[in-house]
């Protein structure tokens, strides 16, 4: 069988690096604004009581400021709206009469879903304490104005589209009973729901502790400690990757080309993606869980602490780690959740390594942690311990990365050439390419079986 010629160029992404960098301007702005927010309502005569804007709602506002900016760009310079890919015709829409059958079956589909996933969060019992508390609380009040405006938005967007019997439909006409479905149409809408669903709510329940830790730093004071720093700016980061993370998970509109187009179809890649997140890391990754590798390890500040310049060193390491996997999600724009494909992303880190965001948030675990490093208290059975099951975290990523790149192998052919140029190009990719033909007896070449 004969093996493809990888491409000679790199493919284009579907994102440009204008979008993140927009949501990134927008957020740093809006941060700024925050921190500031007693002196310019000093200037402005603004009444009410004074200190910096670090509550909840605050971070949830900041939501705003990143999201617009990325949409604004979308539109008016990458023109994602006029992309073959959204399945809409701008140019002929239909009366509102000759598609509101289908709109009505749609509705019917987008509520029962709604309704389904408001079940299934009244189940959850971790929805409703901690940090999960103000996801429900947001989610709750959001939801009279997602009913009251899906039905424009729905018949509005069913006018323009080629095909406006999509996922959506198709449940709808399941549970009306009144026109033929197709069943697998029906399990890639609830693949891309319960995705939504489940980040959606997690993704939210996590955007106030950092960015009130953000709002709140006293930078003198940090300044003098170069590992307070390092946290402090590790913890910026992740600011970054949740906020533009959480639009994602949100601004999934298909006019803005940003719709999930399918979720993962594998078992195995869904499994993996669920163990990294609560409830069910608690059980695996957590201080407790089956998978603990942080038993009596201090971790980098233990180690290095009174050595400014360890400290300074190791910490300045981890920040750039941590901000590759910010960089990761920066140049997603509107378009980055797990376990979907809503197109291919090229730029960026990914121009390096296919998969950016688990290498650097796995080194930074190994080199935060330093499983190695046990205290007094400790033994070499926690050194063991430690190592091997860090090292199982660690293959439970590369089986996420394995199961992502199937799931897209079988999609588009954008990411096929994308996967054959990073194996002959690619900064960690190319290496790893020639070791594995050093390692792999000499024989008969095979295509990806996604082909």
């Amino acid at each position: 069988m004969r093996a493809r010629t990888p491409s000679a160029a790199l493919p284009a992404s579907d994102v440009s690096s204008g979008v993140g960098l927009a949501g990134l301007l927008g957020l740093a702005l809006w941060i700024l604004f925050c921190r500031n927010y007693v002196p310019i309502a000093d200037a402005l005569g603004i009444p009410g009581p004074r200190g910096p804007l670090s509550g909840p709602y605050a971070s949830l506002a900041a939501m705003l400021f990143t999201s617009v900016p990325m949409v604004v760009w979308s539109l008016l310079v990458d023109k994602v709206h006029l992309r073959p890919s959204t399945g809409i015709d701008w140019s002929n829409p239909k009366p509102a009469s000759e598609i509101m059958h289908i709109s009505t079956v749609k509705i019917a589909g987008i509520w029962a879903t709604w309704a389904i996933i408001a079940g299934l969060y009244c189940l959850g019992r971790w929805y409703w304490n901690g940090q999960y508390l103000f996801a429900m609380e947001v989610l709750i009040q959001a939801l009279v104005p997602m009913l009251m405006l899906s039905v424009p938005y729905i018949v509005w967007l069913d006018r323009r589209m080629v095909e406006p019997r999509d996922h959506a439909w198709h449940f709808g006409a399941m549970l009306l009973g009144r026109e033929a479905y197709d069943p697998d149409e029906v399990k890639k809408h609830w693949r891309a729901w319960i995705i939504k669903g489940f980040f959606g709510a997690f993704m939210i329940s996590i955007l106030p502790g950092g960015f009130q830790q953000i709002v709140e730093a006293d930078l003198s004071a940090l300044a003098a400690n170069p590992a307070a720093f390092a946290l402090f700016l590790i913890t910026l980061l992740f600011v970054v990757d949740v906020q533009i993370g959480t639009v994602g998970y949100l601004v999934t509109f298909r006019p803005l080309d940003a719709h999930i187009r399918s979720g993962n179809p594998f078992l195995g890649g869904w499994v993996a993606a669920l163990l990294c997140y609560p409830p069910f890391v608690f059980g695996f990754m957590g201080g407790d869980g089956i998978l603990a590798y942080e038993v009596n390890t201090p971790g980098w500040q233990h180690w290095f602490a009174g050595n400014t310049f360890l400290l300074s060193l190791w910490g300045g390491w981890l920040v750039f780690l941590t901000a590759v996997y910010a960089w990761a999600t920066v140049v997603f724009g509107i378009r980055f959740s797990n376990l979907t494909y809503r197109g291919v992303l090229t730029n960026g880190p990914y121009r390096f390594t296919r998969h950016p965001a688990y290498l650097s948030k796995n080194l930074f675990w190994w080199s935060a942690t330093l499983p190695f490093l046990v205290s007094a208290d400790g033994s070499l059975v926690d050194m063991i311990r430690n190592i091997f099951f860090l090292g199982v975290v660690s293959a439970i990523y590369y089986w996420r990365a394995k199961t992502e790149e199937a799931h897209l192998l079988g999609e588009d052919p954008k990411y096929r050439a994308y996967f054959d140029w990073m194996g002959e190009h690619g900064l960690i990719t190319e290496p790893l390419t020639r070791l594995k033909r050093k390692l792999r007896p000499r024989g008969p070449v095979l295509q990806h079986p996604a082909e």
